[in-house]
């Protein structure tokens, strides 16, 4: 659920327009595709939801990956790719899947028990937040600016007023919010990860995913028997909602987020993050009917501002 990164591998970012180059033009037009990415990303915090109400958070995930890998599985035979080769490159996809699947989507299963799906998707907005922070420390060429630790301080602000600081957060549960943010920042850190072990990779970046998938499937295969007992009965409801946000929340998302991409760049399709929060909320409200009080809304708009800010470069200066 984690949107398109500027820190994602340049090297990973040409692989995917010498992929694109060689198909044959998309009849359908870029900003549509952003539109659905967009509503896709933005229910998956009401599917995370609906999944937990007849599933254990462990299964949710598992179900979630599996579809999901199921997606990627079917898009490489169609355009007859293959999985990456060398021990080194699944050992990094083997880290990268942990931090960007298995981890942030089970801790946001978790969350979801006892916080809204408004709370969740709204902390997913802070990633751009942490990415900036961490890459500060983790990559020599990201240099702060005035404006973008302005940003980054703004955007903390802004969780400060979605969190409710100012009344000691009260009624907040605190271990739901706080795995919601781990999930977020495991998604800043999983990016900048990648960027500094996968950027030099030969694989395709549909080669890549479809292994990363496949390996935190495999991750979630491991862990859920021993934290859960398989279940007795199969809700209907949950079951779909599950099957929807493997499919289409991380396989076919996966797929719209490198094509965007690889037409107009990382930086419009980044983009996306700022709507996920909008969806989320309205999303929770109207159908979930979760309550809404005036400090989610701005502090989320506080957020969004301020992980704009973040994404702000020096002009003349193009990023890797």
């Amino acid at each position: 659920m984690s949107a398109v990164s500027t820190t994602a591998p340049a090297a990973t970012r040409n692989q995917t327009r010498d992929t694109t180059s060689s198909l044959p033009r998309r009849s359908l037009d870029w900003r549509l595709r952003f539109g659905a990415l967009s509503l896709i990303w933005g229910f998956s915090f009401l599917l995370i939801k609906v999944g937990t109400h007849g599933y254990a958070p462990f299964q949710v995930t598992f179900g979630r990956l599996l579809f999901g890998t199921v997606v990627l599985a079917a898009a490489m035979a169609v355009k007859r790719e293959r999985l990456p080769r060398g021990a080194r490159t699944w050992a990094h996809l083997a880290v990268a899947a942990f931090l960007l699947n298995a981890l942030p989507f089970s801790l946001f299963a978790y969350a979801e028990l006892t916080i809204p799906s408004t709370l969740a998707g709204i902390c997913n907005a802070t990633s751009p937040l942490w990415g900036m922070a961490l890459s500060l420390v983790a990559l020599s060429e990201d240099r702060p600016t005035r404006v973008r630790v302005a940003g980054l301080g703004l955007g903390f602000l802004g969780v400060l007023t979605v969190l409710g600081a100012w009344q000691g957060f009260s009624g907040l549960d605190a271990r739901g919010t706080a795995m919601a943010l781990l999930a977020s920042l495991s998604y800043a850190i999983g990016w900048i990860y990648v960027r500094r072990t996968l950027a030099g990779a030969g694989a395709s970046h549909l080669s890549l995913t479809g292994a990363q998938l496949l390996l935190a499937t495999l991750q979630l295969a491991a862990i859920t028997p021993l934290f859960t007992s398989a279940p007795t009965h199969f809700p209907l409801a949950p079951l779909l909602a599950i099957a929807a946000l493997g499919a289409l929340g991380t396989g076919l998302a996966v797929l719209l987020q490198y094509g965007l991409v690889a037409e107009v760049g990382p930086t419009t399709a980044q983009m996306v993050t700022y709507f996920i929060p909008v969806i989320a909320t309205a999303a929770g409200v109207a159908i979930l009917g979760e309550s809404l009080t005036w400090s989610t809304p701005v502090g989320a708009v506080i957020v969004l501002a301020g992980a704009a800010l973040t994404q702000v470069r020096p002009r003349g200066r193009k990023h890797p």
